[in-house]
């Protein structure tokens, strides 16, 4: 499956890379801001994208809708910091249900992309 992560922290960006290597996931592109991320999602197509919520120039919510009018079944994983829980209700309502509170885990990131990959 691939993945296109967007995170304005090259830390977790490099989190996320190193949690896929060796798994059925394979990180096709990067990207560190909402444009990026909408440019990226349009050329790589990937199968899931791994969203923060917050960044600079265009947020991941305002990415994500545009994502989703490129493709009404993209599967987008947001990543939120503590204190985020306004913006996740309003992806909730957009019909982004998965979601993952940093700090997180390699193995909890994994188990969240397995599952948004299952449907």
């Amino acid at each position: 499956m691939k993945v296109l992560v967007v995170d304005d922290s090259p830390l977790v960006r490099n989190m996320v890379k190193k949690a896929c290597m060796g798994s059925e996931f394979e990180v096709v592109g990067e990207a560190k801001n909402g444009e990026e991320a909408v440019r990226s999602y349009r050329e790589l197509n990937p199968d899931i994208v791994t969203l923060d919520v917050t960044m600079p120039m265009k947020d991941g919510l305002k990415a994500a809708e545009e994502i989703l009018a490129c493709n009404p079944e993209a599967r987008i994983l947001l990543l939120s910091a503590m204190g985020d829980e306004g913006l996740l209700e309003k992806a909730r309502k957009m019909g982004i249900a998965s979601s993952l509170q940093k700090p997180f885990t390699a193995p909890v990131l994994l188990e969240a992309l397995r599952a948004l990959s299952r449907g």
